[in-house]
């Protein structure tokens, strides 16, 4: 195994840090890897933000869903979905002028040029991730941050071309973090497909879930009314209230991108 694959496979999210700070060479070279990271087209339809004010820290710590940890980071960066930079930059070349030329209406942003940036902003976080498990520095994804969006912007100064897709926290892990077993992860068959896309049946979710179902029922005690896993997944995460308020706040900032673009 090389040390890359080695670095990979040894990462795990990390939510409790030493009380040291992150040096400036190991940041530098951590943004450095971020700024490599693949981009569509060489735009880099994306933008860090270090957030260094221990009050905005405090502030994520509670409008990410409450998650105390946040605050203690040593060092958490903000990536940007962000299209703002090139429009502005489109304005400033006369674009509008090129148009009106043309006989055309100057396009805005619209929701494939969001998705575009989302992946853009996602890969240079990943690659800063790994930049930083290279070095012995943890981290942990904050995807919380799509939610409370007006907080957000306001935080922020974010302007309408632009969508927070990911939080991320680093620091150098404590030695209880670094002893915690990973997590599992599902086999491959589950997951990784040929040609076609697959749905499963029902003895391989079965087989899928075999491992989460068991510890499941060696639990003592269970929300009422849950019966399984299953039940308990969707309870808890995918109908819970932090990620209603995820819904509502990621639709709101489509609705406000997508109505600029539109002109309305």
């Amino acid at each position: 195994m090389n040390p890359v694959i080695d670095t990979i496979l040894s990462r795990k999210s990390i939510r409790a840090y030493e009380p040291t700070e992150i040096s400036a060479e190991h940041k530098e070279a951590i943004l450095r890897a971020a700024l490599r990271a693949p981009t569509a087209g060489n735009l880099m339809l994306y933008s860090i933000i270090e957030v260094t004010d221990q009050a905005a820290k405090d502030a994520l710590a509670e409008t990410c869903d409450h998650q105390p940890f946040i605050a203690k980071a040593p060092w958490v960066l903000l990536f940007l979905a962000d299209y703002q930079r090139w429009y502005d930059y489109f304005l400033l070349s006369d674009v509008q002028q090129l148009c009106e030329q043309r006989g055309e209406e100057l396009r805005k942003p619209e929701e494939g040029d969001l998705f575009l940036a989302c992946c853009d902003a996602l890969i240079a976080a990943q690659t800063a991730v790994i930049a930083a498990q290279s070095l012995g520095i943890g981290s942990c994804y904050i995807g919380d941050i799509m939610e409370n969006c007006e907080t957000h912007r306001d935080l922020f100064g974010l302007p309408t071309y632009t969508f927070p897709i990911a939080l991320v926290c680093f620091g150098y892990p404590t030695e209880q973090q670094e002893q915690r077993t990973q997590s599992t992860r599902f086999d491959r068959k589950f997951i990784v497909f040929e040609d076609r896309y697959k749905k499963l049946d029902e003895d391989e979710f079965e087989e899928m879930f075999r491992e989460i179902q068991e510890r499941f029922h060696t639990r003592k005690e269970h929300p009422e009314g849950i019966h399984n896993s299953g039940q308990l997944i969707y309870a808890r995460k995918f109908s819970s209230d932090f990620a209603r308020e995820m819904s509502r706040s990621v639709r709101a900032m489509l609705q406000a991108w997508t109505s600029d673009c539109l002109g309305t």
